[in-house]
């Protein structure tokens, strides 16, 4: 690829990142769209940007820029959790060790590089990109003991500034952890793979269980159900009693001849029915409906629990150890936030979790095979000659200059680009699929499948099908890989450069502009004319955006020493990137729920598997140099950051993986002088609810005029009876109750309600 065809697609790049940019800056001040650009701060500008015609709203401007970096890290901790804070940390990291590595290797290496042969050198757009490569230093080269030297710059300062980033959000995670507002998870156990016994509910069996070996921190349980036939019941319920609001303080005589009415359940007109009174229909119901509904309710109990302990400590203890002998029954881990547990996935048996995991690691490897065809192509793309020999019919087209600095500087990326928006959504799927109990840990393990996707397919696979696909041994001996890896990564760098400016720049463009966003609000507005959902804020998609990021450190350092001219693309991304996510993590997205940081282990590894693959890759690069002192060097600098990774695996890894005891005693202890610990146990009745549409079902109150002798009244004489009857005492009302303890009794109430209605339907058909 020449230095035009970069150009080209750098031009392209930069042309829509400014239209982009322009376009949000206006549309953002448009009061139809501030649903899609302030969904966290609507209720503060809504009153704002309601205002007249203002001609500034049509005048692109620059201030949300300024709002972004002022913004300081205390203030987006407290908008948008800690998770927000590592990523931004993880952007912090990028610009600071990108910036020293832009000045070291522009400045020195890239120079060498340029001259590092005796040949005639053309005008600079008429270079080849190789050029400015180490490929073009020459063999037994007396200055390769510079990117050495620079190589344990880089490396240096990355591990000091990697640590000292590990170390402040492992402090501020500390921080959230004594957070004022008491987390009922600290409180709590998940509870799953519990045996069930024959003639004893599930219910019973926890209780048993943790009275007798956790008697004196256990303090109550919450039995999970499946989400099927008992949510059917519950939103049935809630619909029948909707409908039972046209009756409110309505008089029904039960003894007037048969009319006609509506249904309560299915909307169909029936013969008329009797009304009974309320008490005569709990009585007989509760003889054989009630029993039904606990047979339901039983039924659908599954082997899982929320078990609550009085402190934090014994919730801790409760959840590491191991409970019994065989390790897949009793199995407890402290429970997610109760926004965050995923319902769907609770009920799930464990013994079966293992083969999920198993069929999705399946499930991934065979997309990751199946994507090698479109990345195949797209290096065909790269490859003139070889796109000529296969595809002749395009030797006319691609004789002329513009379609060639086209096809071979913005087309690969961007045809690369578009199938990687397939790989997100399913890397969520398999995620789900695996049985996560929260949504933030189905959501870290997508961001994990994501992040070895774009490694493996974007990385590795296309400097694999660029060059080296077509020998043989490539993988067949793997002692020769780094020195094949030396040889190629510096000729396919110049697609990493093209990457970047369409996956980089115009990815955080489309994102600042929210264009899904816009064009749903268009539609649901203007088109299908619905109300705005005012309860709907999305979350920020960690999944695809950590990936990302991460993904371009790995170019970063592999291509800093080899290649340098990445490193001014990858800056002004990274640059960027910090103002474009610090404005949509304070104006656009909702946190729902906070992993509390763990998403910097995930960047850590990642950073120290960059170092080591550049130091490997270096080495064979000296190597095939015939550079045995820098070569020679290079390999204690492999030991050293592999035992700086141990040490901070040693330190502080394990604050990510739970909970420090003797910080959990002083707050138990704290909240128990302040008298805050009966309020807090108060709170973990309801922390914890399943079915949280079933909150607020009141039934309203059913009049009933006569009794039941009186069988021969017209409906004038039933209106006489109206004032007597209603000095009569009677229950004239059947609700359900707020209750505190477990959904059992939300069930029997919910199947006696529906069991009220059939009856009266029944009654009413049978006349």
């Amino acid at each position: 690829m020449k230095i035009s065809a970069l150009l080209t697609s750098a031009g392209i790049n930069v042309g829509l990142c400014v239209l982009f940019l322009s376009l949000y800056s206006v549309l953002r001040k448009q009061p139809a769209n501030i649903r899609v650009y302030f969904g966290r701060r609507i209720s503060e500008d809504h009153s704002r940007l309601r205002g007249a015609f203002i001609l500034e709203r049509f005048v692109p401007s620059a201030g949300w820029i300024v709002k972004a970096l002022q913004c300081a890290e205390e203030d987006l901790l407290a908008a948008a959790g800690l998770d927000a804070v590592a990523f931004n940390r993880m952007l912090v990291f990028s610009i600071r060790i990108f910036s020293l590595a832009a000045l070291l290797c522009v400045l020195g290496i890239l120079p060498l590089n340029y001259f590092g042969q005796n040949i005639q050198h053309h005008r600079v757009p008429s270079e080849q990109l190789d050029i400015f490569t180490i490929g073009n230093v020459e063999v037994q080269s007396r200055w390769l003991w510079v990117h050495c030297l620079v190589l344990y710059i880089i490396s240096g300062v990355a591990c000091i500034l990697l640590y000292l980033e590990y170390r402040h959000i492992a402090r501020l995670r500390l921080l959230h952890l004594k957070r004022a507002t008491p987390n009922p998870g600290q409180f709590t156990v998940l509870v799953r793979g519990i045996p069930k016994k024959t003639k004893e509910s599930c219910s019973s069996d926890v209780d048993d269980f943790f009275t007798k070996y956790h008697a004196s921190s256990y303090l109550f349980h919450q039995v999970v159900y499946k989400v099927g036939k008992v949510q059917k019941i519950m939103t049935g319920a809630k619909k029948a009693c909707r409908k039972l609001k046209q009756f409110t303080d309505t008089t029904v005589d039960q003894s007037c001849k048969a009319g006609t009415y509506r249904c309560c359940l299915c909307g169909a007109s029936s013969n008329s029915f009797q009304l009974l009174p309320t008490d005569d229909v709990v009585q007989s119901s509760g003889k054989t409906d009630l029993k039904d509904s606990t047979l339901i309710t039983d039924n659908e109990e599954c082997a899982a629990a929320f078990v609550f302990f009085k402190t934090r400590y014994g919730a801790l203890v409760a959840s590491k150890v191991l409970q019994t002998s065989n390790p897949t029954k009793w199995v407890t881990d402290l429970a997610p936030e109760p926004d965050d547990v995923y319902w769907s996935n609770i009920w799930l048996p464990y013994k079966q979790l293992w083969i999920r995991r198993i069929a999705t690691l399946l499930g991934s490897i065979v997309f990751m095979i199946l994507f090698l065809a479109p990345v195949a192509f797209i290096q065909g793309l790269t490859e003139l000659e070889h796109l000529q020999q296969k595809l002749p019919f395009l030797n006319g087209l691609l004789t002329k200059k513009y379609m060639i600095q086209l096809v071979t500087g913005y087309l690969p990326s961007v045809i690369l680009q578009i199938f990687l928006y397939t790989v997100p959504p399913i890397m969520m799927l398999f995620s789900t699929l695996e049985g996560p109990t929260s949504h933030s840990e189905r959501k870290r393990s997508a961001c994990c499948k994501v992040l070895y996707f774009y490694i493996w397919n974007v990385f590795f696979v296309n400097v694999v099908s660029g060059t080296v696909i077509k020998q043989l041994n490539f993988f067949t001996s793997p002692k020769d890989i780094p020195v094949e890896l030396a040889k190629v990564i510096p000729v396919q760098a110049t697609f990493f450069v093209t990457y970047v400016l369409t996956s980089g720049w115009a990815s955080l463009s489309s994102e600042l502009m929210q264009l899904f966003g816009l064009i749903w609000n268009f539609i649901r507005k203007y088109i299908l004319r619905m109300k705005e959902d005012t309860e709907f804020v999305p979350s920020f998609p960690y999944h695809t955006e950590v990936p990302k990021v991460l993904l371009f450190g790995l170019l970063g350092f592999t291509c800093s020493v080899l290649a340098p001219l990445i490193l001014p693309f990858l800056l002004v991304y990274f640059f960027l990137g910090y103002v474009v996510y610090r404005n949509q993590l304070l104006n656009v997205y909702r946190t729902r729920y906070d992993t509390g940081g763990l998403y910097w282990p995930i960047a850590h590894n990642t950073v120290i598997f960059s170092l080591v693959l550049t130091q490997i890759i270096c080495l064979g690069v000296f190597g095939l140099k015939e550079s045995p002192v820098a070569a020679g060097f290079t390999i204690p600098l492999i030991i050293l950051t592999l035992l700086f990774n141990q040490y901070c695996r040693k330190r502080l890894l394990p604050l990510f993986k739970t909970f420090p005891a003797q910080d959990l005693i002083d707050m138990d202890r704290e909240d128990e002088r302040s008298g805050r610990m009966e309020h807090i146990h108060g709170r973990l009745h309801t922390a914890y609810c399943q079915f949280p549409d079933t909150e607020d079902i009141q039934l309203e109150k059913i009049q009933i005029d006569g009794n039941g002798g009186e069988k021969n009244c017209s409906p004038g004489e039933s209106k006489g009876k109206e004032t007597r009857e209603e000095q009569q005492p009677r229950r004239d009302e059947l609700s359900h109750p707020t209750l505190k303890g477990l959904p059992v009794s939300r069930l029997q109430n919910a199947v006696r309600s529906i069991t009220f209605l059939i009856r009266l339907q029944k009654r009413g058909l049978s006349r």
